[in-house]
């Protein structure tokens, strides 16, 4: 699968090339259509990272930096109670100091979450982007997970 661009400067996920067309797929909705092959240019973007834009900006970013369920639910704990101490993390959470840090730490690298103070401690609170991220996915679809 290649990424190409057409005469419009709309990006396209080439599925299929023929003589005088391609099939391709629109990365965001996900619409196939066949365009002439000389109103298209490949791209040297790698063709799953562009798959990939289909999914809002937050979420990617939030779906990226939590590893597991826990590490994800510490994010959305922070976005509907934040902002939080570190004590009261982890006197709440089973989560140790030294995971914890270390969660604490990649989440600010990827702009999840700012330190804050609370009660005169250091604290954390989710950012707008990761409130919009879990706001998102509360919002999808049923996914049929019955558990």
């Amino acid at each position: 699968m290649q990424t190409v661009r057409d005469d419009a400067g709309d990006r396209y996920l080439l599925i299929k090339r023929s003589a005088e067309s391609s099939r391709v797929r629109d990365p965001e909705t996900g619409e196939e259509r066949y365009l002439p092959n000389d109103a298209l240019t490949v791209e040297d973007d790698a063709p799953l990272s562009v798959a990939a834009r289909a999914v809002p900006e937050a979420v990617r970013r939030v779906a990226t930096a939590a590893h597991d369920d826990r590490s994800l639910g510490l994010l959305v704990e922070l976005a509907d109670c934040g902002p939080l101490s570190v004590v009261e993390l982890l006197d709440s959470y089973d989560l140790c100091e030294s995971d914890l840090h270390g969660l604490l730490g990649e989440f600010r690298a990827a702009g999840l979450l700012t330190e804050t103070t609370v009660y005169g401690e250091r604290g954390y609170d989710a950012t707008e982007t990761t409130r919009r991220a879990v706001a998102t996915l509360r919002g999808a679809e049923d996914d049929g997970n019955t558990e």
